[in-house]
Parts: structure tokens; C-alpha cells; sequence
């Protein structure tokens, strides 16, 4: 039993684990743990939109079950900074009112966050690694691990009815960047404490070995400086600060300076150096507005857009989009990141559009210049021989990470029915004794769109596709209500459907149609609108798939008079 509770009376409660992101997918990590009629929250992140969410910003996780219970909820412990586990902060907070658990770093991010959305600070309390706090039935304890942002940590959660670990994104690095070495020694302890239930980082699971340790890429990057004849661009997270420090640290050892692109990079790294996190001469970061000042030679730009998203500065710039920074032969980008599954076309696309330009791309699969911040096969087999869980609970990945996280801790000894897949809200209530799956609760995804939140639904995506993929055909028609008739000429505009002045059969055969219509209207004295609308739509569809095979989106408009 957990040391938190060897002195108090043994309650009878069980622990419930729901999954609310993070499990059968890649990002927009959160979980809720209830215990004792009270719920603490684990991470609040969000995810990047795919390609069938044309016009989505975001993705983050359905709040309706804490919504539900809003009055159990006792805080939101974050474990650290990255996007996919602070970046539904505050769209969480603006629903439910709670306190925000972090480390001092993290804190500094997600106050960041809040201040942009116009939100009260005052909930967010600093933690420190190896700190444990009291919140109502639970003892929860901060313990570091290695990841590739400063600050980061497992959480334990100790309770009567047992220890709920969960790991975070981790690895076990020997030379971290910052010093701050993973307390293997505490997950030992807590190994022979006894855990309840271990929830693990599956990331790398297919990844046989060691992750490398971050300092590797220092002498790449000094490597990749050195060569470089022109002005060198390096894409990557704008939360990896980690990395953020090599790119400042080869920035200084060859004597150039810093130019930083990318909102989010932009606050991040002043939010860090403001701090302490990342170590950076005075006059190493200049006024992005003064860049054609300096020499080709003299010039880093540290920039978003390692996953080849629409809006980053490195997507505009390999199309030549970008307002004010233009890449050009002899240039050097270094795209420090792995794309995220799902994003592996896009990143494609931007290596592409770069190479046309005549830029020197380097990647990681030309050069070791991006290690990953997520524990190979032999750091989670360390971490599970560490802890020895009775459950074990994969989390942090797609289906296929799960299962052989799984079969891993299985060939270890563990017993399959100790070990569970947990999918999108699936209550997974546990004590000593054995664990049920209860009924599923409200679980998904939420699109965000500018200010829209969730009002984007499969609809509205079903007709931005069909407007992407087909178009759109605008009808407008006047109708005399004294005559009862359709009257003048029909107007049809095409918009993304074909290009008028080179379909002049077709858009004459589709006016034919509409003259068709509008006699059939005025002959069978039709007066009700909406089935004026249906015959126009459903002609002219079936016109138009027959010549092109095409299904644009058909708006019809009927004006009275």
C-alpha cells in the first residue's frame, strides 16, 4: 500500500479510468480518474486536424462527461508543455471552472494560453518534480522524467484502493540537455510499494532499442552549420525547447545571429527565456523586420512547420506564399522533426516544394537531426520491469501501438487479462481484486474553427469537401407571386466547378435545363418554394453527373416579388 495511506481507514471505493483522448490515436491526450465520487483530470490536449477536416484548426477532446460532472472534478493536473496535452487548456476552462496543476515551465505556457483567450490566471498552481500534493482523496505526485521539454513528469496517483501511475511522454536519457535526470529510482520504489494500474506512453513501441539522447544532434548541427554557404532555416516544435537550446547553441558557436518566425515559437521562447529554461547570449535573437540587414551567411531563422502545416511559415515559404521571407537557391532548412502519422504527405509536399526552389533540405533521414522524445522498446521494457504494475493500461497511440505495448509486457510474464486496450470513453473500473468495463461515456472529437468550437460537424465537412472536391453551382430565380410564375431569365454562376469560358456546352445544356424547369413550374402552377428548389436541384444534378460525372454542391436561390 502506498505510504500516503497506511494510516488511514480503508475505503471501499473502486477507481474508475476514462479515457477521453489519447487512446486509438496520436495526440489530444486526456483522462479522467474518479474515485470516491471525486475526479481529478489528467492533461487536457489537443491534435492536428487530417485531410477530411478541410478548414479545421484544431482537434480537441469532448468534454461532455466532465461537463456532466463538473461538481466531482477537484483539478487538472497537466504533465507536461507540449500541445497534445496543454492545447485544450483553455477551451476546457471556459467550460469548467477548476485549478491547473503544473510545473513552473508548463505553468508558464498555459498562462500564455489563457492570457490569448482572455482567461483568468489565478487557477493555475506551480508544482515541482518529486512535490506531492493533497487534493481531496488523493495524494498526486509529481515525479520527473526525461522527454524533450523541460519540466516534464509521470504522475502517480495514490488513493486507498491503490497507485494509478501515469508515465507522460518519456525516455530515458543519460545527458540530458538541462541535467535534470528521470527518477528511475522512484518508479523502483513505487515497483515495490505496488501499483494498481501503469498508463504507458506507446509512441515508439515498433522502435527496437534506445531513443537516442538529445545532445547527439549537437554535433550534427554544428556539422550541417559549418557546410552552410547560405542563410540556414530550421523547422521544428515550437515547444521542443530542448531542441530550441541546440539550435541556439550551434547558432552562437558559429558566430550568427537569430531570427525567429512563428507566433507560437515567438511566445515559447520568450516565455522560457523569461524563466530560465533556455540559455541565450543578448544579442543573439534580432528583429525578425531587419533580417535583410545582416549577411546570407550570418542568418538563422528558427522557424514552425516540421509537419508541413498549411499556415506555418516553412509551408508558405516553400510555396512562395510567404509575405516577407523568400527562400532561394543556396539556402539551407533543416527540418528537425519526424512527421506525425498523418501528416507524412504534407511534409512530403513541403521537402518537394523546397527542393524545387533549389534550397539544401536536410532531414532526418539524411542526417541525425532530430532524435525523438518517446521511449524505444528496451526504456518501456525498463520502465514496466521498474514498476511491475497489476494492470497495464497502453496509452498514447494508435491501435497497433497499444496491442504490441501489450504483447511486450506480456512477454515479460504479465498475464494477457492484466493487460488492457482501453478505447475513447470507456470506464475502466478496477480495484485489487479484478476490473470491468462499464458502459461507454460521451467521447470524441471536437473540430475548432477560428472561434467555432464543435459547431463544425459532419455536414458542414461533408459540404466543404464536396466544395472542394466538385464545386459549386449557384442557381437564382425570381418568382412573381401576383402571376404565380417564374419570371426573366434563370442566372447560374459556377464557382471551383468548370471554367466557363472553356465549358460553353455545359453551361449551355445546363440553362437548357433550367428553361426546361421553369415551364414546367409556370405550366403546373407550382407555388410551394421548396419543391421548386427540389426540381431544380434534382434535374440538374442528374444533367451534370451525366456529362462529367461530377456532384458539385447545387444552392438554389428563389426570389419573391
Amino acid at each position: 500500500m502506498s505510504k500516503y495511506y497506511r494510516n488511514r481507514r480503508r475505503k471501499k471505493s473502486n477507481i474508475k479510468i476514462i479515457p477521453l483522448g489519447g487512446v486509438g490515436e496520436i495526440g489530444k491526450n486526456m483522462t479522467a480518474v474518479e474515485y470516491n465520487n471525486q475526479i481529478v483530470i489528467i492533461d487536457a490536449g489537443t491534435t492536428f486536424p487530417d485531410e477530411s477536416m478541410p478548414g479545421v484548426d484544431i482537434v480537441i477532446p469532448d468534454f461532455t462527461y466532465l461537463e456532466q460532472n463538473k461538481e466531482k472534478i477537484k483539478g487538472l493536473f497537466i504533465t507536461h508543455g507540449h500541445e497534445d496535452h496543454i492545447g485544450a487548456v483553455p477551451y476546457l476552462l471556459k467550460k469548467i471552472h477548476t485549478r491547473v496543476y503544473s510545473t513552473r515551465l508548463t505553468t508558464g505556457l498555459i498562462e500564455g494560453k489563457l492570457e490569448e483567450h482572455g482567461i483568468d490566471t489565478h487557477m493555475l498552481k506551480t508544482v515541482s518534480q518529486g512535490q506531492t500534493i493533497r487534493i481531496g482523496d488523493f495524494d498526486i505526485e509529481f515525479i520527473a522524467v526525461n522527454h524533450s521539454i523541460p519540466d516534464s513528469c509521470a504522475i502517480a496517483l495514490h488513493t486507498e484502493a491503490g497507485v494509478v501511475l501515469f508515465t507522460g511522454d518519456y525516455k530515458v536519457d543519460f545527458q540530458p540537455i538541462d541535467g535534470v535526470h528521470m527518477d528511475l529510482q522512484r518508479f523502483g520504489e513505487l515497483g515495490k510499494q505496488g501499483v494498481l494500474a501503469m498508463l504507458g506512453d506507446s509512441t515508439n513501441v515498433e522502435r527496437p532499442g534506445y531513443a537516442m539522447s538529445e545532445v547527439s544532434i549537437r554535433e550534427t548541427f554544428k556539422k550541417v552549420f559549418a557546410e552552410a554557404q547560405g542563410r540556414i532555416c530550421v523547422a521544428t516544435f515550437a515547444s521542443n525547447l530542448h531542441r530550441v537550446q541546440q539550435v541556439f547553441d550551434a547558432t552562437e558557436y558559429h558566430g550568427k545571429k537569430m531570427f525567429i518566425s512563428g507566433r507560437s515559437m515567438v511566445r515559447n521562447i520568450k516565455i522560457a527565456i523569461e524563466l530560465g529554461y533556455l540559455r541565450v547570449k543578448k544579442d543573439t535573437i534580432q528583429d525578425l523586420n531587419k533580417i535583410n540587414k545582416f549577411k546570407d551567411n550570418e542568418i538563422v531563422l528558427l522557424t514552425t512547420g516540421s509537419q508541413g502545416e498549411q499556415m506555418a511559415a516553412l509551408t508558405r515559404m516553400a510555396r512562395e506564399e510567404h509575405r516577407s521571407l523568400k527562400l532561394q537557391r543556396g539556402d539551407t532548412v533543416i527540418i528537425s522533426a519526424t512527421p506525425i502519422p498523418g501528416n507524412e504527405e504534407s511534409t512530403s509536399t513541403v521537402i518537394n516544394n523546397l527542393t524545387k526552389l533549389g534550397v539544401n533540405v536536410v532531414y532526418s533521414m539524411l542526417a541525425d537531426v532530430h532524435v525523438s522524445g518517446h521511449a524505444y522498446r528496451e526504456e518501456l521494457k525498463l520502465m514496466l520491469s521498474l514498476v511491475r504494475p497489476k494492470y497495464f493500461i497502453p496509452v498514447h497511440g494508435e491501435i497497433r501501438h497499444q496491442m504490441m505495448h501489450k504483447e511486450l509486457y506480456m512477454s515479460m510474464g504479465a498475464k494477457e487479462e492484466n493487460t488492457i486496450i482501453a478505447g475513447l470513453g470507456d470506464v475502466i473500473e478496477l480495484d485489487h481484486s479484478g476490473y470491468k468495463k462499464r458502459e461507454k461515456v460521451t467521447a470524441g472529437k471536437v473540430l475548432v474553427d477560428g472561434l467555432g468550437i464543435g459547431d463544425v460537424g459532419n455536414i458542414v465537412l461533408r459540404d466543404r469537401k464536396k466544395l472542394a472536391e466538385d464545386g459549386l453551382i449557384n442557381v437564382s430565380l425570381v418568382y412573381d407571386t401576383k402571376k404565380k410564375q417564374i419570371i426573366g431569365k434563370p442566372e447560374l454562376i459556377s464557382r471551383g466547378f468548370v471554367y466557363v469560358k472553356d465549358s460553353k456546352d455545359i453551361m449551355d445544356g445546363a440553362y437548357k435545363i433550367l428553361e426546361q424547369i421553369q415551364k414546367e413550374i409556370n405550366s403546373k402552377k407550382i407555388t410551394d418554394i421548396a419543391q421548386m428548389k427540389y426540381l431544380v436541384i434534382d434535374k440538374l444534378r442528374s444533367y451534370v453527373y451525366t456529362e462529367l460525372k461530377r456532384d458539385p454542391m447545387i444552392l438554389i436561390l428563389i426570389s419573391e416579388i
